[in-house]
């Protein structure tokens, strides 16, 4: 078992707080977590092997495991960690599905583990996707049979969905449920959609493990990583059992761990409102997150809080620490007034004392990191329009081309023109042949992939260039890790810390801002923010770094909560609509993209929506009251 200084406790000894119901504990980042929880699989490994017993494993597929797969690769190869004992058992596959199709988790298994490690075939189990319909129900007896022939599971690997599904055991699902064919929840398909690329080419159905099969598991662990699990975690840990959501089942087992991190744990009332569970220590930051929580329970401005609103929401602690409820309001509001500036590089001649930006340098060298070629607009396009309004020397960098959320009809049209204007017509001719004749699972073309790269740089210039940057300005990266052709991208490569180093070097920065966004449903924004830390790391002792901040901006997908705010950038309404019509010049992302997520809304629309929803929190509040907000938190590095 993994040791107790690390922070497990005792497998199902949960937090002593009335809220929580299982076993869970929260780690800085999901390497981390996975390290740990990788070495506790390998323990039971080699425990089994010196009983000269098999270790039957359950294992989970998605994005949540890779880390895990990836660690016990490592060990079976440096550290001679063997699987010749163990026997697998997988939770689910779509139904119908080719287990050579890329999407298949049989190819998703074989890939991430099976092909790189010493388990024998024969003990590998993966629902097949392509069992007769006429054969199916007696099939999942079967698997569930052979399951029982080993004597249960020794360990169940489980991640979870958004509507509280583990393995594919959608809302609804009986408790004492086995092995069968289940239709899939229509979010539970949204979210594998990029992976699919679109809906409609995602699977109705899929056969999974029961609920019932995964709860007779010997041990239980769940990965939880990142916020859109946020609060499906908080419903699993602290709500009633319900079918309504399957995962709150595992309330009944005494062996289950939630691991999670950081962002998936931000919804659980001790991290949330730790307050409200245990004596705290009252930093600045928490005195801010709970005043502007309360602000929003009350549903009135900070400088109307009273003492009693304190005292009945089990804050009496920061009273006697503040003095009375209207000193600490004063200081609370000033504190997020002081967040707000219509000059995001800094206000010349100003006192910057309580300005969320240096006044110095007048004119800023600025890097504007995007992930993709149209985060800078969606994201921070009223800062961007500011910065370059008021004289700083600013730069985009866009990191990947993009080229993977073009779609084929996009591509072909363009294709089309080229060919038209008899532009080197036998390679329009041999791209056009190409995407009409194109299968599901083919890879583009590595014309293809220029011809869609070429067509988000195009949008990306025209966007810049109606904000008003120079062309020369415009940099584009396209760091390799995202050239694959595919969702799946590879890991962070040296080559692409150093292509971040060498324009940072190169600009020698006095601002940089980057999507600090790590909600983005297919990873490149983590990525492309862990290339930035890392150049970051690299260059840190350089001269030129004393003068560099970082502000992190968040994409089309979450905001900043206001207590994490640290520059707030208001937007007029003339400045909406310039915003708006940058974002229109990424004509290839509107009107049905490709990686919408669950928001049905054009990113235009989300955005905005967003940007006036900030305001709107922060007139709730009781300060000014604008159209819309752009926000910022700083990253020290």
């Amino acid at each position: 078992m993994i040791r107790e200084d690390i922070g497990f406790r005792e497998a199902g000894k949960f937090e002593e707080t009335r809220f929580e119901k299982i076993h869970n504990v929260i780690f800085e980042s999901s390497e981390e977590a996975s390290f740990l929880v990788a070495q506790e699989i390998a323990n039971l490994i080699q425990r089994k092997n010196e009983l000269n017993e098999p270790c039957v494993l359950g294992l989970a597929t998605g994005s949540s495991p890779i880390k895990v797969y990836e660690e016990l690769v490592r060990m079976h190869k440096e550290e001679g960690l063997s699987f010749e004992n163990v026997v697998t058992f997988n939770l689910d596959e779509y139904y119908p599905m080719d287990k050579n199709d890329i999407q298949s988790y049989y190819h998703f298994m074989h890939e991430h583990l099976f092909d790189h490690v010493n388990i024998l075939p024969e003990n590998i189990n993966i629902p097949d996707g392509q069992v007769s319909a006429e054969e199916l129900q007696q099939y999942c007896i079967d698997y569930e049979m052979k399951i029982k022939s080993y004597g249960g599971l020794d360990f169940q690997l489980l991640g979870i969905g958004r509507t509280g599904h583990i393995g594919f055991n959608e809302p609804g699902s009986h408790v004492n449920s086995g092995t069968r064919s289940i239709t899939l929840d229509h979010l539970t398909r949204i979210d594998a959609a990029s992976s699919f690329l679109g809906i409609d080419n995602v699977p109705r159905k899929a056969i999974t493990m029961g609920i019932g099969t995964v709860r007779n598991a010997k041990r239980i662990v769940l990965l939880g990583w990142g916020i859109s699990k946020a609060g499906i975690i908080k419903k699993t840990i602290e709500g009633e059992i319900s079918s309504r959501v399957p995962a709150t089942y595992l309330q009944e087992h005494n062996n289950t761990t939630f691991v999670l991190d950081t962002e998936a744990s931000s919804e659980l009332t001790r991290v949330k409102t730790p307050w409200l569970v245990k004596s705290v220590i009252w930093t600045d930051e928490l005195k801010l997150k709970a005043v502007a929580w309360l602000s929003e329970l009350t549903k009135k401005p900070f400088l109307k809080l009273t003492d009693k609103d304190y005292n009945d929401s089990g804050m009496s602690s920061l009273l006697t620490e503040e003095g009375t409820a209207y000193d600490l309001n004063i200081k609370m509001f000033n504190k997020m007034q002081q967040t707000i500036t219509g000059w995001p590089g800094g206000k010349p001649n100003a006192d910057d004392t309580y300005r969320p930006e240096r006044s110095t340098p007048e004119r800023k060298r600025i890097i504007i990191f995007s992930p993709h070629p149209d985060d800078d607009v969606i994201s921070m396009g009223g800062t961007f329009d500011r910065l370059v309004e008021q004289g700083h020397d600013v730069h985009i960098a866009y990191q990947t081309s993009g080229n993977i959320a073009v779609s084929n009809e996009e591509a072909l049209k363009f294709a089309e023109i080229s060919k038209a204007l008899n532009t080197d017509s036998g390679k329009s001719q041999e791209i056009i042949d190409f995407l009409k004749n194109r299968t599901g699972n083919e890879i583009d073309s590595i014309e293809v992939r220029k011809l869609k790269g070429l067509i988000r740089r195009s949008e990306s210039l025209g966007a810049t260039r109606y904000l008003g940057l120079p062309d020369s300005n415009v940099n584009f990266l396209d760091l390799p890790f995202y050239e694959t052709g595919t969702v799946k991208k590879n890991n962070l490569g040296e080559a692409d810390i150093e292509i971040m180093c060498d324009i940072i070097e190169r600009i020698k920065p006095h601002q940089i801002y980057a999507a600090g966004d790590l909600a983005d449903p297919h990873g490149t924004h983590k990525v492309c923010l862990d290339s930035l830390f890392e150049a970051l790391k690299r260059l840190k002792h350089k001269s030129f770094m004393d003068d560099c901040w970082v502000w992190l901006y968040r994409g089309a997908w979450h905001e900043w909560e206001s207590y994490q705010i640290e520059m707030a950038v208001p937007m007029s309404p003339d400045q909406v609509l310039k915003k708006r019509h940058a974002i229109f010049y990424h004509q290839s992302q509107k009107d049905g993209v490709m990686f919408q997520g669950d928001d049905s809304r054009e990113f235009w629309v989300r955005v905005e929506d967003r940007n006036r929803l900030t305001a709107e929190k922060y007139h709730s509040l009781g300060l000014a009251d604008y159209s819309a907000i752009e926000a910022f938190k700083r990253y020290y590095f």
